[in-house]
């Protein structure tokens, strides 16, 4: 197997990108006041993540998939990312283990 140099020059460029990103962020929040609601809506992120990511396969999967989908968006407004993603897997090995 070889690499091509465009491939090694992509990840390092996308790694060196990812980094900035992270860094950047902890840059400016120590530099930066937040406000009440710029705190909300940081806060209303991962679960928005989590669902981009989550959504289109449990909607095109089936209807324990997308039942369990709406649950873990549920599960995501009350609790952090973790118990919410538990929850949603929980769910849809209930729905299964069920029938549907």
């Amino acid at each position: 197997m070889s690499l091509d140099i465009n491939t090694l020059l992509a990840i390092f460029a996308m790694a060196v990108a990812t980094l900035a990103t992270r860094f950047g962020g902890l840059v400016i929040v120590r530099h930066v006041q937040m406000t009440k609601r710029a705190q909300r809506v940081l806060n209303a992120v991962p679960p928005a993540v989590l669902m981009a990511v989550v959504t289109p396969t449990a909607l095109a999967s089936g209807f324990a998939e997308t039942i369990a989908c709406a649950v873990a968006a549920l599960a995501a407004t009350r609790f952090s990312l973790l118990p919410a993603a538990t929850i949603g897997a929980i769910s849809v090995a209930g729905l299964r283990g069920i029938g549907f």
